[in-house]
């Protein structure tokens, strides 16, 4: 140990150098967060169920779970075969109405005619009117229940009811299912983080404090910050529950499990910019004016702090003191 520290100060003479010019900070202590570490799972605002209108066998089924959906997206055909028979009842009976129709149209045509030049009673074309009246209605009506049974064929077509992704699927291609019948089951796309905090941590727990998640759960290097959403009266299991917003929330599973930080209290630090710490062979420096020339000196840096002064802050553990004057390098 005594070579140890023999060595740092020996390095510490040799690496001062003079250096004019340079910017200069005076080390003071200030009030921090003491952070927490505590674990959150990812879950949904709301889960939905996509319902079928109707009843009939599922004939396509175009999600899995985890497959992002957006509102009105069709994720599955129900097909009903009562309803393609009626379909071709109905165009049937829709020609031979056409038919008739047309018919009554032209003998209409051949009675008005045939009045005109008094060969006719009047009374004929009167008939003939209203045969072709029975006919056009007749057409009409039959048009509009196919119109009530192609609805039904719309109907069959299984909306997403909200923007997120398919939890779970509830029926498989080929089953048979009833109108209201649960298709698949979406969790809304407004993911949000549900802390479990410790109530010996959690006694200054309010709506509106930030939290920081490790950037290393986003798979970058770069924290993310969040804001308490809800912090739910009772404790369970020794445990205050509270709701967090996060953004980017959306690429993460269902009940995944992140590392949350959250602010335990407050504490006195040596925060300064991580750009006057320099990294030599393994071990941090910093510059610390004595006299009329700077001194290298061995430090132990913490996390990254960032503040409203310095948004490169850097949590220096030891090796300055209150009152020391740091030279940028």
């Amino acid at each position: 140990m005594w070579l140890l520290i023999r060595t740092a100060a020996v390095a510490a003479t040799i690496l001062g150098v003079p250096i004019a010019g340079a910017e200069t900070l005076t080390v003071a202590t200030r009030a921090v967060s003491d952070e927490k570490a505590v674990f959150a799972t990812v879950e949904s605002v709301s889960v939905v169920p996509a319902r079928g209108r109707i009843g009939g066998t599922i004939v396509q089924l175009n999600v899995r779970e985890g497959d992002p959906v957006t509102r009105g997206q069709v994720i599955a055909v129900i097909g009903d075969e009562k309803l393609a028979l009626q379909m071709k009842s109905l165009d049937a009976q829709i020609d031979a109405l056409q038919a008739q129709s047309t018919q009554a149209q032209t003998d209409y045509s051949r009675t008005e005619g045939l009045v005109e030049r008094g060969t006719l009673p009047r009374v004929k074309l009167d008939e003939a009117r209203t045969a072709l009246n029975v006919a056009e209605n007749g057409l009409r009506a039959r048009t509009a229940e196919r119109a009530v049974v192609q609805q039904q064929f719309n109907e069959g077509q299984v909306l997403a009811p909200a923007d997120g992704r398919v939890l779970k699927k509830q029926v498989a291609v080929g089953s048979v299912v009833l109108p209201g019948d649960a298709v698949a089951m979406i969790a809304q796309q407004n993911f949000k983080l549900r802390l479990r905090v410790p109530e010996r941590h959690a006694r200054g727990l309010k709506a509106g404090d930030k939290i920081r998640v490790d950037g290393a759960e986003f798979g970058d290097h770069a924290p993310k910050s969040g804001t308490i959403e809800l912090v739910y009266p009772q404790i369970e299991d020794g445990r205050v529950v509270a709701d967090a917003t996060v953004d980017g929330l959306g690429e993460y599973f269902v009940g995944d499990r992140l590392r949350v930080w959250i602010a335990g209290g407050e504490r006195t630090a040596f925060v300064i910019p991580s750009t006057y710490v320099t990294t030599r062979f393994g071990i941090d420096y910093v510059l610390v004016r004595q006299a009329d020339r700077p001194i290298s000196a061995p430090v132990q840096r913490g996390r990254d702090l960032p503040t409203s002064d310095f948004s490169n802050g850097l949590e220096i553990l030891s090796g300055i003191r209150a009152g020391d004057v740091l030279v940028q390098p």
